[in-house]
């Protein structure tokens, strides 16, 4: 389905950037002028956790800039599906917060509790372990990067298929914000803003900077049986960032980010009349269902995290990133999408993470330069499924999974000397 939008920048100082992911050579230079040392724009990525132009990255990686998400009416992750080569990502069943990601074919669509994503998702260098959530909603960002391929060796054992970085916007050293409304059709009314600087003057070494965004829209469809809105967006977030600076050597950042999404339910089409339900024939739109579920589709969650940098000397860099997140899912899933208790499918989550991550980063400007560094994830994540089958109650399940993982890693890089 098509969008249609209008957006309405008030007050915007957000920075200028490169526009395009993966930038085309400019042309050629007009005679008698000296041509540009650099040919195409740079876009600093941090795909090998350490601070490097586009071009200059050994891996599949496409970065988008804000400029570009905002040209491009990108509303969450899911609309990279059509701007990266061989990524689908989409909300799963249930939920419209909930991701099912797939990179080269490599990812997992199951969102239950059991199952590890194949496509790692970060927001600001934390891992996102469970897809309750992870479909991103795009506000105050300062990039996004999306690494196609295995990433094991930086990333961890669950990046098999690649990973999505979400970077929001950093602290700045003078106020600034913006405020922006766009409408559209189908009832779209989305309000995001931001604003951030020093706190107690320019000197105090204190900054801080709290983005918020509410996301609403009218269903697409409509339960026929009940009157109440299909695949409806009701989505509110906030994100709030603090950081001391101790002259340019150590700053510490404390950062808390929340998602509440209270959306409807999702939207399903019958392709052929159910044996079970004669009387319910496939409806004509594709949107509309029939379902006698309670309208409950409700997911939440919560995250925080510390960030230490320490600079000792112009060539190495020290950073301490512990993170603790949280979230909690209800779900209706009417898999047969009529009044009849044929196959009504309720789901409830929960997921509980503490990481802790240190890196050291070596560039003294030279041949060698790389980063090592050692990472810890505590998890448990759990819930109960309770599947209705012909009005039955067949089948009850519940579980709980734990997670205890350390690792360390390693990429080093060493350029063979010119000849």
């Amino acid at each position: 389905m098509k969008r249609n939008c209008l957006s309405l920048m008030i007050g915007a100082l957000l920075a200028s950037g490169p526009v395009l992911a993966q930038e085309a050579p400019r042309a050629a230079p007009a005679a008698g002028k000296t041509a540009s040392a650099t040919n195409l724009d740079s876009i600093t990525v941090t795909a090998r956790k350490r601070e490097e132009t586009l071009q200059e990255v050994p891996v599949a990686v496409t970065a988008f800039t804000s400029e570009a998400l905002d040209k491009m009416n990108v509303q969450d992750i899911s609309d990279l599906d059509g701007q990266v080569p061989n990524l689908t990502i989409y909300a799963a069943r249930g939920a419209s917060s909930t991701v099912t990601a797939y990179i080269r074919g490599i990812g997992q669509s199951d969102p239950t509790w059991g199952a590890d994503p194949g496509v790692g998702i970060y927001l600001d260098d934390v891992y996102i372990a469970r897809p309750q959530g992870a479909l991103l909603d795009v506000f105050d960002v300062s990039r996004i990067e999306v690494l196609r391929g295995p990433q094991g060796t930086l990333y961890g054992k669950n990046t098999i298929g690649g990973a999505i970085k979400y970077i929001s916007r950093g602290l700045p050293t003078r106020n600034e914000g913006f405020a922006q409304i766009t409408v559209g059709n189908y009832g779209q009314l989305d309000a995001k803003a931001a604003i951030g600087g020093p706190l107690g003057g320019a000197d105090s070494g204190l900054r801080a900077r709290v983005a918020v965004a509410s996301m609403n829209r009218d269903g697409f469809g409509e339960n026929t049986f009940n009157g109440q809105p299909v695949s409806d967006k009701q989505i509110n977030a906030a994100r709030l960032n603090v950081g001391a600076y101790a002259g340019d050597d150590v700053d510490v950042q404390f950062a808390l980010d929340w998602i509440d999404d209270q959306s409807g339910m999702r939207g399903s089409r019958m392709l052929a009349p159910n044996p079970f339900t004669p009387a319910y024939p496939p409806m004509d739109d594709r949107y509309d269902i029939r379902s006698g579920m309670r309208n409950l589709n409700s997911v939440e969650t919560k995250g925080a995290s510390a960030t230490v940098n320490w600079r000792p000397n112009d060539d190495l860099a020290l950073k301490y990133v512990v993170a603790k997140r949280e979230s909690d899912s209800d779900a209706n899933i009417d898999f047969d999408s009529t009044p009849v208790k044929l196959a009504d499918v309720g789901g409830a989550y929960t997921d509980n993470q503490v990481s802790n991550e240190v890196q050291l980063n070596y560039d003294a400007g030279g041949r060698v330069r790389g980063v090592v560094g050692l990472y810890q994830f505590s998890g448990e994540a759990g819930g109960q499924i309770r599947n209705n089958f012909f009005n039955l109650q067949f089948g009850d399940t519940r579980g709980k999974v734990l997670t205890d993982s350390i690792a360390l890693y390693a990429d080093w890089t060493f350029d063979r000397p010119a000849s």
